[in-house]
């Protein structure tokens, strides 16, 4: 006579092989890290290990160095016509790929460099733009080629920039002082924000378009729900440090998470009204990144300092160390399959 327990073990065996392949199968985005993981606990001159730059995984499981050695990627988007055609920002300049990364080709000259936030417009794909160190930069022609657009803007310093997707030319910008909007495509623009430190991140919501929110170093995180023309500062959220990220959640439109040195991980489940810290189980309190699975319900990431990147199933309570040894990730984007 037969003893249960195998086959029991072999039906939950294949049951956890069909879950699997059913996961995967609903994935519709690549996941994509922006890391420096090169030189680190190495002598100098010796042979680097592993290579900085950009990083994608199909499966959330095997990893793939995509593209240049680079120890400053700073960002990344697709072109929502063709998500084949990719936009990285990286130190010396703005990269483009039409072939998902096999191949780059340099868009930026000499006098752009060290850009952050890279944005399309989808109402006029061919329009994008780019936070500099010093201005704003456009493009007319899908990024292959730049100028600077920024007039109206005091301390030029830009890093995140958002494109309003619900009307073309709409443009808002994270500055050294403040939040901007141009209603015109970056012809003019309009402080609607004044802040004291460097706006770090901008984000719409997925669900209203009508709510944003940004994070900054040691001024605290906002949110506005008029179309990012006023905001409101945070209760609950530190200002003493920088925060890095805030994300929506594209499951649950009242849950926010912001991430940030020495602020570790805080999510409200209530749109912004309370904070939860969520840092229990990471290695430190300094996140430089965070996202938001949108095919995972429940799924987040988190990139501790010079640690492994962090994995979630349940919104922040628990977490695991999933990728690289020692890193210090810039960004995490989720992109559309081709």
């Amino acid at each position: 006579m037969s003893h249960p327990k195998p086959r029991l073990l072999a039906a939950l065996g294949a049951a956890t092989l069909l879950a699997g392949f059913a996961r995967a199968a609903d994935l519709k985005h690549d996941l994509y890290f922006c890391v420096n993981v090169s030189g680190q606990g190495s002598v100098m001159g010796s042979r680097v290990a592993a290579a900085s730059g950009l990083y994608r995984s199909g499966d959330r499981e095997k990893l793939e160095h995509v593209g240049f050695n680079n120890f400053r990627t700073f960002g990344l988007t697709s072109d929502p016509r063709n998500s084949a055609i990719l936009l990285e920002t990286v130190i010396d300049g703005a990269q483009r790929s039409t072939d998902r990364g096999k191949t780059w080709r340099r868009t930026t000259g000499w006098d752009m460099t060290e850009p952050k936030g890279v944005a399309f417009d989808p109402n006029a794909p061919d329009d994008v733009y780019m936070g500099l160190p010093d201005g704003i930069a456009v493009s007319h022609d899908g990024g292959q080629t730049w100028r600077r657009s920024h007039d109206g803007i005091k301390r030029a310093y830009t890093h995140p920039i958002v494109v309003d997707r619900t009307k073309k030319g709409r443009v808002i910008a994270g500055t050294e002082l403040g939040i901007y909007i141009s209603d015109d495509g970056a012809k003019s623009w309009q402080r609607v924000l004044p802040t004291a430190k460097v706006t770090y991140e901008l984000a719409q919501s997925p669900h209203d378009p009508k709510v944003f929110i940004a994070a900054t170093s040691a001024d605290g995180a906002f949110i506005s729900r008029d179309g990012a023309r006023t905001w409101q500062r945070f209760a609950g959220l530190p200002t003493k440090h920088t925060l890095h990220y805030a994300r929506f959640d594209p499951h649950d439109a009242k849950r926010l998470v912001v991430c940030g040195w020495e602020a570790g991980v805080q999510i409200s489940e209530d749109g912004g009204t309370t904070w939860t810290d969520c840092t229990a189980g990471l290695p430190n309190r300094q996140i430089w990144s965070i996202a938001i699975d949108p095919d995972l319900p429940g799924r987040l990431y988190a990139a501790p300092y010079l640690a492994p990147v962090h994995v979630s199933d349940d919104n922040g309570r628990t977490w695991r160390p999933k990728y690289f040894e020692k890193a210090i990730v810039y960004d995490i984007r989720f992109l559309p399959h081709p």
